[in-house]
């Protein structure tokens, strides 16, 4: 994996130097120019993006961009910070594709995290001569994308770079500040990912796979990659990864709530409350796997001693997002992601029926989360986490389906039900 520097020539000079780039130097005959710019009313659309539905209507703006799956969010990094992907080879022809509407799609998916740590994989391979958006569309993206949606990336990935977008990177050198520019890095091949996000939560498209396995056969033997390291066997204490069931069956005194759920919330509970952005930041990955090591080997984590609030609350998220199976299960995927066709004055009721089929392990578990959660919402004026902006954050780590990643249309239900939970928590676990 590499990283490279693209140095800013100048002192935010982009929307001057934006109208000056001469775009035609590169492949221009290919690239058709765009028949206008982004209108105030294609900017609004942006307003109304709603993943509310699983299954998007025909009529709803954003239906022609959802069913590509081109856009998808895969849950947390291994430094905690939501994984957003971009799938080039899933763009239909040009001519398919409002390429407006997806910016305004893309845009109101990141809208929903913008606000934490956030990183985005961008998979390079299918982009053709067929799908690929005009020079000038790019540079109207680049104007979008104002400091809100910079501000908190962390790290922009391009999985399987061509020389063809290591140029284009080159001729918006002028516009990428520097420190923008430190945080691209180009993947060669798709095990140097596991070092950010495990792959296996990815839903990585066959075609990506497919030339990431020629790409490999096409090396020497001694310049081979390393290849995705085998799954390790369970440790004999091992607790990141394993079913709550047994987890329950090691417990000296058969808590269903497992030892790193109490551990964190305990934690969090004297010392993160009146944290800004608690759940929002990333934390040290040498740090994450440390604790996890130890948890891993029976060991006694203290957080008292560490003093890290935000990788408290990282190894929460992590534990819960590395259960084999999700908290809210498998079983009550569907009728949480149809949720929404439930009428308000039903919800509780509803949600409490759901919950309470729960196996004891995850309903307990969910419970204590849950009351937790609630403590920090209600200190919301201080740290700045509503119940929304908790479902946001839990709503993938609660829930996802069997691929493992999810569109759109799949999380936003999953983050409305999360939100719902949190209002409606004093009813749902009496």
């Amino acid at each position: 994996m590499s990283s490279e520097l693209l140095v800013d020539l100048g002192e935010d000079p982009a929307t001057a130097q934006l109208g000056q780039l001469k775009l035609a130097t590169i492949e221009d005959q290919q690239w058709p120019a765009d028949e206008s710019t982004l209108s105030k009313s294609e900017t609004d659309i942006s307003q109304r993006f709603d993943g509310g539905s699983p299954h998007l209507p025909w009529d709803h703006p954003f239906y022609d961009i959802a069913r590509h799956q081109i856009i998808e969010v895969a849950g947390d990094d291994n430094f905690g910070r939501k994984v957003i992907v971009f799938n080039a080879c899933r763009m239909p022809p040009q001519h398919q594709l409002d390429h407006h509407k997806l910016l305004m799609y893309l845009k109101g998916t990141l809208d929903q995290y913008v606000e934490s740590d956030y990183t985005l994989i961008y998979f390079h391979h299918g982009l053709t001569s067929e799908n690929k958006p005009s020079l000038s569309w790019l540079r109207d993206a680049y104007r979008e994308f104002d400091r809100k949606y910079k501000k908190n990336i962390k790290a922009l990935y391009i999985v399987h770079p061509t020389m063809f977008i290591k140029t284009l990177l080159i001729l918006f050198k002028p516009i990428i500040s520097f420190k923008f520019g430190r945080k691209i890095n180009y993947v060669s091949y798709l095990s140097e990912l596991e070092d950010v996000v495990k792959c296996e939560q990815l839903l990585i498209p066959a075609r990506v796979r497919e030339y990431d396995n020629k790409l490999r056969a096409s090396l020497k033997p001694t310049a081979q990659p390393p290849m995705s390291p085998p799954r390790s066997p369970p440790l004999p204490n091992q607790v990141f990864g394993v079913p709550l069931t047994l987890l329950r069956q090691r417990s000296p005194d058969g808590d269903p709530v497992p030892v790193v759920m109490r551990d964190t919330i305990c934690f969090l509970s004297e010392q993160g409350l009146e944290i800004e952005g608690i759940f929002r930041r990333s934390a040290n990955v040498t740090l994450v796997k440390e604790v996890q090591l130890k948890y891993n080997s029976g060991a006694t984590v203290d957080f008292r001693e560490i003093e890290d609030v935000h990788l408290a609350a990282v190894i929460l998220k992590t534990f819960l997002r590395e259960l084999p199976e999700p908290l809210l299960t498998y079983q009550l995927y569907n009728d949480i992601v149809n949720f929404t066709s439930v009428s308000s004055d039903s919800q509780a009721t509803a949600m409490k029926t759901l919950v309470e089929s729960l196996p004891e392990e995850n309903y307990a578990s969910l419970r204590y989360l849950i009351t937790f959660l609630a403590q920090v919402s209600a200190n919301s004026e201080v740290n700045k986490m509503t119940n929304s902006n908790l479902a946001v954050v839990f709503g993938p780590n609660l829930l996802w389906g069997r691929d493992n990643a999810m569109s759109l249309s799949a999380i936003g239900p999953i983050n409305n039900f999360t939100r719902t939970l949190l209002d409606q928590q004093h009813l749902i676990f009496t």
